[in-house]
């Protein structure tokens, strides 16, 4: 039996959001504030990403003076540049930002500027394509990033658009390599329930900023609203073992429509036969009794049974 990453690995799990928003840009707490509140409720790590625009003076906020013995931030910022086939502004985030990354020039792409985040050694993703109409095809053209926000808190009262897996699960259908990240997005507005509501559980071995980088470039993590996840594991037979915190349903999906999943009231285990998903991914959610789900970063599947590895998630 093989575990699948990060469930086979050393260290712990870290609670930590990647997208949020305070007074340097369009928030409405300021840095310090935002921090507070995170580290309160229990956060191990906060990513503050103010919009890097002009009008915000190209805010790289700093909140590293927040950090505690059990408290860490990460340098970041959501990155416009150039526009989508709708004619939006891309929205990207950059985790792990050096502090002296140059604001993207009149002509600079999204793709551009994707690279320039990569390069300058970030944890870069695509955010909320579902909030703004981003497509299969514009996400692909940013090249080798390393996630898709599939999950964003704050859209679900906006707009009514939380959910961007339907983007990701199409990149994967055609062979593509991205992580999966949910995030709150929030701005503290008042008006939209956008606070602790999406988050991620990074594996680490010590609580530093440049574990966490580490680990997330490397899909050492699973995102959650609610459950938590335990253990992922696959036998040479193609069989999944899951462990959880109580749910009411364990799915496994793959490619299209293909899925194989289980039921039952407060589930804590399941062991589900994967030998009729043809891949080239699946990736596992559990869902508990009040709606609140858990992701697994997407698992490629071994071209043939017997085939299984201890690859597990595999980073771009």
């Amino acid at each position: 039996m093989s575990r699948v990453d990060p469930f086979a690995l050393p260290g712990r799990f870290r609670r930590g959001n990647l997208h949020t928003h305070s007074t340097a840009s369009d928030g409405h707490l300021t840095p310090a504030d935002v921090c507070e509140r995170y580290r309160t409720a229990g956060y191990d790590f906060l990513a503050i990403t103010d919009h890097f625009l002009e009008r915000y003076g190209h805010a790289l906020t700093d909140v590293s003076a927040c950090e505690t013995a059990d408290f860490v931030t990460l340098r970041g910022a959501e990155l416009h540049a150039g526009r989508i086939g709708s004619g939006e502004f891309w929205h990207l985030l950059g985790i792990g930002l050096p502090a002296d990354f140059a604001p993207p020039s009149e002509d600079e792409t999204g793709p551009q500027l994707a690279a320039r985040a990569l390069a300058a050694g970030s944890f870069v993703a695509a955010a909320h394509p579902a909030w703004y109409g981003a497509t299969e095809s514009e996400i692909r053209s940013l090249g080798p990033i390393h996630a898709v926000e599939v999950w964003n808190a704050t859209a679900a009262d906006l707009n009514d658009r939380p959910d961007s897996w339907y983007v990701l699960d199409q990149l994967l259908s055609s062979g593509g390599v991205y992580h999966a990240i949910a995030s709150d997005d929030a701005h503290f507005t008042g008006e939209r329930n956008d606070a602790f509501q999406a988050w991620v559980w990074v594996k680490v071995e010590a609580l530093t900023a440049v574990h966490l980088l580490t680990a997330l470039k490397a899909g050492q993590f699973y995102s959650s609203t609610g459950p938590e996840i335990h253990s992922i594991a696959i036998d040479a037979a193609r069989w999944m073992t899951i462990e959880c915190t109580p749910v009411d349903r364990v799915f496994v999906t793959a490619r299209g429509h293909q899925v194989t999943s289980v039921q039952g009231r407060g589930l804590t285990e399941a062991a589900l036969d994967l030998a009729d998903l043809d891949g080239p991914y699946c990736r596992v959610t559990v869902r508990d009794q009040d709606g609140f789900r858990a992701w697994s970063n997407p698992i490629l599947l071994p071209v043939a049974a017997g085939s299984v590895t201890d690859e597990g998630t595999h980073a771009p």
